[in-house]
């Protein structure tokens, strides 16, 4: 046995000694007249649920040996999310220059980029209606000036954005190329998460097919915003955990005691004192969490509700090992870890990710706190400036209360109240490819797959259900992430918010969809004509909501179409 700690006595204030754990003969003397117990489960397993393992009968169908079947079927982990990757990058890579337009916050965003590509910094642009035209022109001309402007994020998000500009300029395929990519790369972190988180490749894929229908996450994966970037860091940090949590608990269900049997029992002592070694995956999420934050301070609140998750998961590990306190051997063992895993690796990340502005001159307030003295001036002037410009930053958050036409309350968000237009034009007949007497429009609506969406709010239901009733940690994991990037904004709703920040909790929604799609299919023990009736049915559903995303695609893409033919997509008065 592997514990921690060694004492000779084994007793504790998690149990008594190692005698009063000892199976008693009962069952034996019991067995003589007939009486069969239930059949034993290993702690070892309830721990760490062994990935079950995948079905050859359709390998084998198309013609392959038992061998190579059973190498096909395995392979399918991988190559199952791949090609779902590749069908979403497919999708968000073509045309990704169209339009050859600044739109929407792009704006700021891709010209503040470019800004920290020349100087470390932002520097200060003209008016939008004066700097945007002269970018897009032919010869192009940057009026940028080495003047440090106020910013309104941290530099994560545009420095992912410099990342594509430096590989091909300052044009739309530059800085939407690695928006671009993270959107596509997070459609395949969906599919494994889903994969480990469920224990079934089909439901990982569905979930991260899901989303690469979804007509938010394809709009704001091919425009230079900041929202994806965000919830990549995130959907990366909480796979981290996933991971984290597994291996943990693969560590404390191997500290357990094995019987003659070969059977792990709970076992009290182990389950109070038993360490968990390095845990470098929650370091990892801890970094992560970090660059989310880096990106839109929105990724602090997953890194409250993150520490708070894993912290439950490691009370329930102990629980489930036989802890008779959990909450206070977590206290003793976990806690301090977890927080200084997540919280200081976070900060140093976020701190890091301002080195260009430490570095420079000119950047915006870069020197304020040089010369100044008070209470604070044992800590270095760059932190102290940096501590200003940043409360600076959550004062003009918190004051944000300009109309805009397209904001919306959170109230809204789900059933898509106020979907947000990047972008409109109306091509005249024989303009940008108008054949249509009537007139055409070309529109980027930042809108979810609208079938999806409201799936979603049923699914929500469904998990809500599983994990208040049926105490299912998966779908207290799927809650966890939507209220992290879901519930904060209620406390801003007299601030002026946007509906696409919803792409920050979307993979969310997928699983928990996912999850529901799976509990309509049926379990693995239902008949086969239940199971045929759920598959039909979830077949149906996710056959709709392709065809959904297929009839919106024309204006999620900015496409020439005909009036008429846009206004029948506009199925609300408030998406106009």
């Amino acid at each position: 046995m592997t514990t921690d700690t060694a004492t000779p006595d084994r007793t504790d204030d998690a149990g008594d000694s190692r005698a009063a754990t000892a199976p008693s003969d009962w069952p034996l003397r019991l067995r003589r007249f007939g009486h069969t117990a239930r059949p034993r489960t290993d702690t070892r397993e309830r721990l760490v649920p062994p990935f079950p393992e995948p079905g050859t009968r359709i390998w084998r169908t198309v013609g392959l040996g038992p061998v190579r079947a059973q190498r096909a079927a395995r392979a399918t982990g991988w190559l199952g999310p791949l090609l779902i990757a590749l069908f979403a990058g497919v999708l968000r890579f073509v045309h990704l220059g169209s339009p050859h337009r600044v739109v929407f916050d792009e704006t700021f965003y891709a010209k503040d980029a470019w800004s920290l590509l020349r100087f470390g910094y932002e520097g200060t642009w003209p008016d939008s209606k004066v700097a945007d035209p002269q970018i897009l022109a032919d010869p192009q001309v940057v009026p940028l000036s080495e003047t440090g402007h106020f910013m309104a994020h941290p530099p994560m998000g545009k420095w992912v954005i410099a990342l594509g500009e430096w590989m091909f300029g300052l044009n739309p395929v530059g800085w939407r190329f690695m928006v671009a990519v993270l959107g596509t790369l997070s459609v395949l972190m969906l599919c494994r998460i889903g994969r480990r988180l469920f224990r079934s490749t089909a439901l990982g894929c569905l979930a991260g097919g899901l989303m690469a229908v979804d007509g938010l996450h394809f709009v704001l994966s091919r425009a230079a915003l900041l929202d994806v970037i965000v919830m990549f860091f995130v959907l990366a940090a909480f796979g981290c955990l996933l991971v984290d949590r597994d291996r943990a608990r693969a560590r404390l269900a191997a500290a357990l005691p094995v019987d003659g049997d070969g059977f792990a029992g709970p076992d009290a002592y182990t389950a109070a004192r038993a360490g968990t070694g390095l845990r470098p995956w929650r370091l990892a999420a801890g970094a992560l969490l970090g660059l989310a934050s880096a990106v839109k301070w929105n990724g602090l609140y997953f890194l409250v509700f993150f520490l708070l998750m894993t912290v439950l998961w490691d009370v329930g590990a102990r629980r489930l090992a036989g802890a008779r306190r959990p909450y206070v051997s977590v206290l003793r063992r976990d806690l301090g870890w977890s927080f200084l895993s997540l919280v200081p690796v976070a900060l140093l990340t976020y701190l890091t990710t301002w080195t260009g502005w430490f570095l420079t001159d000119d950047g915006y307030g870069r020197h304020w706190a040089d010369g100044r003295g008070g209470t604070w001036s044992w800590i270095p002037a760059p932190l102290r400036s940096l501590w200003h410009y940043e409360y600076g930053v959550y004062q003009f958050n918190i004051g944000l209360e300009d109309p805009h036409r397209y904001q919306s309350n959170p109230w809204s968000w789900l059933v898509l109240g106020r979907p947000v237009s990047f972008f409109y034009e109306s091509p005249k007949p024989g303009q940008d490819g108008c054949r249509a007497a009537e007139g055409c429009s070309r529109e980027i609506l930042a809108l979810g797959t609208p079938l999806l969406w409201w799936a979603a709010c049923f699914a929500l239901a469904y998990v809500l259900y599983r994990w208040a009733l049926r105490r299912d940690w998966r779908a207290g994991a799927v809650l966890c992430g939507v209220a992290a990037g879901y519930l904060p904004w209620f406390n801003y709703q007299d601030r002026t918010i946007f509906s696409f920040y919803a792409v920050v909790f979307l993979p969310y929604l997928c699983l928990a969809l996912a999850m529901g799609l799976g509990a309509l299919l049926g379990p693995p023990g239902a008949s086969e004509r239940r199971r045929a009736y759920g598959a039909v049915a979830s077949g149906v559903l996710v056959l709709l909501i392709v065809w959904n995303f297929i009839y919106f695609f024309p204006i999620y893409t900015g496409r020439t179409i005909p009036y008429s033919g846009w206004q029948a997509r506009m199925w609300f008065d408030t998406w106009i």
